[in-house]
Parts: structure tokens; sequence; C-alpha cells
């Protein structure tokens, strides 16, 4: 297993690459293996995500730290 610090704010998430993030969603929204030490932050990102989508896994505390960040970003701008 790869061990990266999860993604918990906006500004990690901006550091991310947007490619590595959707190939890892789409690895783990369709149940792909768990990334190794050869995937990068953001592969495992979108992975942890993708299977949370998928209702293969659920959110943790990280997910939902960002998630509530996103929703007071978009209440800012609303």
């Amino acid at each position: 297993m790869a061990e990266f610090a999860p993604v918990r704010t906006i500004a990690e998430f901006r550091e991310l690459d947007e490619g590595d993030i959707l190939e890892g969603y789409l690895d783990g929204f369709h149940g792909g293996p768990e990334p190794g030490p050869d995937r990068s932050r953001a592969y495992w990102y979108g992975w942890r995500n993708g299977r949370t989508d998928a209702g293969l896994a659920k959110p943790d505390s990280a997910q939902q730290a960002l998630a509530r960040e996103f929703a007071l970003l978009r209440r800012t701008y609303s």
C-alpha cells in the first residue's frame, strides 16, 4: 500500500495533477486494486474517491473535511 497523507484542504487538492486524479478515480471506481508506491499522491487521491463514489468504500474523515471546505467555498461565491 502506498502511504500518502490524505488530502484534507483545497490548497492540497490544487497541488495535485488532474490527469493522475482522473486515472486513479476511474481505476478506483471500477474496483481496481489499491495503488502501490509507484503511483502518485494524486492517483491515490483519485482512487480513494472513485471507490467512495462507486459505493465500494465509505467516505473517511479527510474526504469529509475536503468536502466541507469546497462547500464553504461554494457558499462564499454563490
